[in-house]
């Protein structure tokens, strides 16, 4: 036991062993309990022996991490190759984004915001020849009119006269807008995050009227009429696992009744989803298993229409999960008893967590993103204005709140924020719980993130246009009202992803070919690096990837422009509703410690009966997805814009612009990456 009141460690054998054949096997002794107790004996000779053995230790120590760092160097041409030939298997597979739209409105549209794209490339390339062309013409870079008279100087002249006169004011006024969105929103993530930290400080959470005493009394405790809804769609992956942890919460049964609703259009999913429903009702579950024969409006038509059942009236709480979500048994306990002696609440959500956060660096990335949604805006949100957006599950609503604010309605694709919108108009407030956590999975392929972010951008956006004169209508106070349309709509979800594109996409590439209206360091580097940096607070362990996140999200913003723009003005794709692809990782660890374990007994990622009939089950589907190939799309919009800013970044080096150049040409690579698939998972 050393000073610091820490035991060191034990004895043993260190076996370094170098990959090289040139070096061998060396075993290096460790300090061991017995040589600490007879520390106290040994002579200098001894002291010294035992320095030079530490000496030889750490030697072999520094060799071997030398070794290892020259492996990782060796491998370096290696990922290159390998990155080489993913580039080119996707370009000779063809298939593109635009193969999967069978919508002609929606081609339309996407063609349009391409063609536009399209053009500030070539006009760029076209710019790049041009500016080259002078360089070498006039031996070195000019931002004014030459004074020579030849064909080629009048050409340019007229090019730096349209430059100053037209191009760079526009620029520099679109910019200056652009900046000002920029500084807005970046000082309301600063508020959010001190926000975040008053609350963490101040030790500030929920605190439920019911006692933990009250809980374990039994049925003679706080138990209201709960009911339980799994809204799901053709969700084979995860049925198992989310029916089994919903049957297992801790809650008296004569108290709850759960329902399973399914909108699949595969008949054999719905046979497999009913006889989950049949097993677990043998075991005793109070569970009932629903299809709608008429399958309109997505899943808000499929709540409504289970909220629509007569005895619905007998329960006063409704819990929501989507088929991903596995609350843990004691989900009910720790959200339901928030009600008791609070008549105007009408909501309170858990947290999300993932189970496969560490996938991918796609998966990663989202982590950073959701972490701070959930800790850093919805806990800031719920504790000081006690309103935020509904997440669509993990949540306990009040019966009585839904049907006071209308019910829910097919009008648009994000009907939880729509409710949660309604509700709040109708004086309802909210509670968000932070440690409360239920887990679900993350997209693990960008084209599924693609389209998932596709119909959270665009919701907002219609929900805004129809919501609009119900806010300035409402008898709420005026602070509320600003809040909800300038804080929740416009700054949260429009300026945003309009101000990210235009800005950094667009407007910056351009102005290394119009140098007059150039922008400041600050706005291409320091604000941007400073919000990551609190962005990732919420996930301290991805901190390695803040600058992959900063690039990302900028990537990204190409997909919510176009989103936004789609729900805004109601273009084609503004009502697309995609169920996002599950991969079901989770079941898959559950089943190998069901099969494990030596007596069957309930497990949250599967049922106990029929064990065998469901690994049969699965290895026909793994059989079937293996015959139906799928391939990575070539995404051309964001390919277009890879292009259109490494040509930016190869005009800023020509003329030495800083700093612009490193942003440019990273930002031009990820796109690269993106536009060829080559972040998330990967298919042959």
């Amino acid at each position: 036991m050393g000073w610091w009141g820490k035991k060191d460690r034990g004895g043993g054998t260190l076996v370094v062993k170098m990959e090289n054949p040139n070096f061998s096997m060396v075993e290096l002794e460790a300090f061991s309990d017995d040589d600490e107790n007879e520390n106290f004996l040994i002579t200098n000779d001894n002291n010294n022996k035992r320095r030079n053995k530490n000496a030889k230790q750490l030697t072999w120590v520094l060799l071997l991490k030398a070794h290892r760092a020259a492996g990782c160097l060796a491998s370096l041409p290696l990922s290159f190759f390998s990155l080489a030939s993913s580039i080119k298997r996707r370009v000779v597979s063809g298939k593109t984004d635009t193969n999967t739209n069978n919508n002609n409105n929606n081609n339309s549209i996407k063609t349009r915001f391409y063609s536009c794209i399209k053009f500030f490339l070539f006009l760029s390339l076209l710019l790049l020849c041009f500016e080259v062309a002078a360089y070498y013409n006039f031996k070195g870079w000019h931002f004014t009119a030459p004074n020579s008279k030849g064909v080629f100087d009048w050409v340019y002249s007229m090019w730096v006269f349209v430059r100053v006169e037209y191009l760079a004011p526009v620029l520099h006024f679109l910019a200056n807008v652009c900046i000002v969105m920029f500084t807005v929103q970046s000082l309301d993530r600063l508020v959010l995050c001190l926000g975040c930290f008053w609350i963490k400080y101040k030790k500030i959470k929920p605190v439920a009227n019911v006692s933990d005493a009250d809980l374990e009394s039994g049925d003679k405790g706080f138990f209201p009429m709960v009911l339980v809804q799994i809204p799901m769609c053709n969700e084979r992956e995860v049925y198992q696992q989310s029916i089994a942890a919903v049957c297992n919460l801790d809650w008296p049964k004569s108290k709850l009744l759960i329902q399973v609703l399914d909108d699949s259009d595969d008949i054999t999913t719905q046979s497999l989803i009913n006889e989950e429903v049949e097993k677990w009702q043998q075991e005793g579950a109070n569970i009932l298993y629903r299809h709608r024969v008429i399958r309109e409006g997505y899943k808000a038509g499929n709540l409504k229409s289970a909220m629509n059942c007569s005895y619905v009236k007998d329960y006063e709480f409704v819990a929501i999960f989507d088929a991903d979500f596995q609350p843990t048994p004691d989900f009910l306990k720790r959200t339901v008893p928030h009600f008791k002696d609070n008549d105007e609440l009408g909501l309170v959500q858990a947290r999300w967590s993932f189970v496969n956060k560490d996938e991918n660096l796609l998966t990663r990335l989202q982590n950073i993103n959701l972490a701070f949604h959930f800790e850093v805006e919805q806990q800031v949100n719920g504790i000081f204005i006690n309103f935020f957006g509904f997440n669509g599950t993990a949540g306990v609503w009040r019966i009585k709140t839904l049907e006071d604010a209308g019910g829910w309605l097919e009008r648009t694709t994000v009907e939880d924020m729509d409710i949660a919108v309604r509700a709040h108009l109708h004086g309802w407030k909210f509670i968000y719980l932070n440690d409360v956590e239920c887990q679900c999975e993350l997209p693990e392929s960008y084209e599924a993130y693609r389209k998932q972010q596709h119909r959270w951008h665009s919701g907002p956006m219609q929900l805004f246009r129809l919501c609009l004169p119900d806010i300035i209508s409402a008898k709420i106070s005026i602070w509320k009202k600003f809040n909800m349309i300038f804080l929740f709509f416009l700054l949260r979800k429009l300026i945003l992803p309009f101000y990210s594109f235009t800005l950094f996409c667009i407007i910056l590439p351009m102005t290394m070919f119009v140098p007059e209206a150039e922008l400041p360091i600050w706005v291409v580097c320091y604000i941007p690096a400073t919000m990551s940096f609190l962005n990732i607070l919420p996930a301290p362990k991805s901190f390695p990837f803040i600058v992959p996140y900063l690039l990302f999200e900028n990537t990204m913003s190409v997909t919510k422009f176009n989103a936004m723009i789609s729900g805004l003005f109601q273009l084609g794709s503004a009502y697309e509703w995609v169920v996002t692809k599950k991969s079901g990782r989770s079941s898959e660890g559950d089943l190998v410690s069901l099969i494990n374990e030596k007596s069957p007994k309930h497990h949250r990622g599967v049922s106990a009966p029929d064990l065998e009939e469901m690994k049969e089950e699965i290895q026909r589907q793994e059989e079937k997805a293996s015959k139906k190939k799928k391939h990575n799309r070539i995404y051309m919009k964001e390919l277009a814009l890879a292009f259109l800013l490494l040509t930016a970044s190869a005009r800023s080096l020509l003329s030495a612009q800083g700093i612009h150049f490193y942003y440019l040409l990273f930002q031009g690579i990820s796109f690269l990456l993106v536009g060829l698939d080559l972040i998330g998972e990967q298919v042959e």
